[in-house]
C-alpha cells in the first residue's frame, strides 16, 4: 500500500495546531503534511524494511556516540519544513549548533528546522517517484546530503545540494562525506 494523500483545503485548514492533533489523536497511525497542505497518510514499514531502517539507525547512533557532532532521528521524528511541510525521513541528522538554535518548545514539537542529512529507505510499498520527489524537497528545504536507498535493485541514489543526482549500482558503502566527517555506512545488511 502506497501513501494516501488527502486534500482537506476545502474543508479546513491544516494548520500545525490541527496536525498535531491529527497525530495525537492517531498515535498508531504515521502522517506527514505536504507543503500545499494535504494530509499524507503512510502505512507503516514491512518487517524486513524496519529490520534495514534498525541497522542504519544503529550505525549513523554509534558514529554520533563518538563524535559527538550533531542529533540524529529515526522515523517518528517529524520537522516542519521552510516551504510548511512537516516530513519525516527515516533517518535524518542535524548538526548541533543548528539544532542548539531551537527553543525547547520548537523541539518538542515538529522542529522547524531542515535535517543536515538524512535517509529514505524505499520499501515495496513505497512508489518511486514519490520517493524522489521527497528527497528533491528536503534538498530544496536545506538538506545538504541525502541518501535514497532502494533494496530491491541494490541501488542508491545520492542527493546533494547543487549537484545532479548520483545513482550507485550495489555499492558496498556509503560515506557520509563533509556532512558526517569519518561515517561509512555498511550497507552489506541492508542487501541481504
Amino acid at each position: 500500500m502506497t501513501a494516501l494523500t488527502l486534500d482537506l483545503n476545502s474543508t479546513m485548514e491544516l494548520t500545525d495546531e490541527r496536525f498535531e492533533q491529527i497525530c495525537h489523536s492517531n498515535r498508531d497511525l504515521r502522517f506527514e503534511r505536504s507543503a500545499k497542505g494535504e494530509l499524507v497518510v503512510m502505512s507503516p514499514a514491512g518487517s524486513d524494511t524496519g529490520r534495514q531502517n534498525w541497522g542504519l539507525a544503529g550505525q549513523l547512533w554509534i558514529w554520533n556516540q563518538r563524535t559527538r557532532l550533531g542529533v540524529g532521528f529515526d522515523s517518528s521524528a517529524g520537522f516542519t519544513l521552510p516551504n510548511g511541510a512537516i516530513r519525516s525521513p527515516d533517518l535524518s541528522w542535524i548538526k548541533q549548533e543548528r539544532w542548539d538554535t531551537l527553543s525547547q518548545a520548537q523541539k518538542r514539537k515538529f522542529a522547524p528546522i531542515c535535517p543536515d542529512f538524512v535517509v529514505e529507505l524505499c520499501s515495496p510499498s513505497d512508489r518511486l517517484t514519490d520517493v524522489q520527489s521527497k528527497m528533491q524537497e528536503y534538498l530544496d528545504n536545506g538538506t545538504r546530503l541525502g541518501w535514497l536507498i532502494i533494496p530491491e535493485n541494490r541501488q542508491v541514489e545520492i542527493y546533494r545540494l547543487n549537484r545532479d543526482v548520483e545513482v550507485l549500482s550495489n555499492p558496498v558503502s556509503l560515506s557520509g562525506e563533509d556532512v558526517l566527517p569519518g561515517f561509512e555506512l555498511d550497507l552489506s545488511e541492508i542487501w541481504d
